[in-house]
């Protein structure tokens, strides 16, 4: 198991894990998810006031509590992928004005203009 941000996970290429990501992180941001959660706190308040079977109950407490945790490890991933771009965008900007106060060649500007694009990448 890696212990790497995951960000620097699988190199410059994005492996299957960070698309899958990108795209939960779309869907649970759009109006179609936002539905998809109301209809699932209707379902358990319907079960409960129903009074329906215990096994019921804790099925709906389980569905709300499984989308709960899916949801904090997509944020939680999307946290860490943004603070990364952001880090790098501001390491490549100071080494880029640090070159430029010292007369230096471009490379850092270079780097600078890579890290711009960062947040297509993460």
């Amino acid at each position: 198991m890696a212990l790497r941000h995951p960000a620097d996970r699988g190199g410059a290429r994005r492996g299957r894990f960070a698309h899958l990501a990108e795209k939960s992180s779309h869907f649970t941001s759009s109006p179609t998810f936002f539905i998809v959660c109301l209809t699932l706190i209707a379902l358990f308040i319907a079960v409960h006031a129903a009074h329906l079977p215990l096994e019921w109950q804790l099925l709906a407490g389980d569905l709300m509590t499984a989308v709960t945790l899916l949801l904090l490890a997509l944020l939680k991933n999307s946290e860490l992928r943004a603070e990364h771009a952001i880090q790098r965008k501001l390491d490549a900007l100071a080494a880029a004005l640090l070159e430029q106060r010292e007369g230096k060649g471009s490379e850092a500007a270079d780097e600078l203009r890579k890290a711009i694009r960062m947040e297509e990448e993460t």
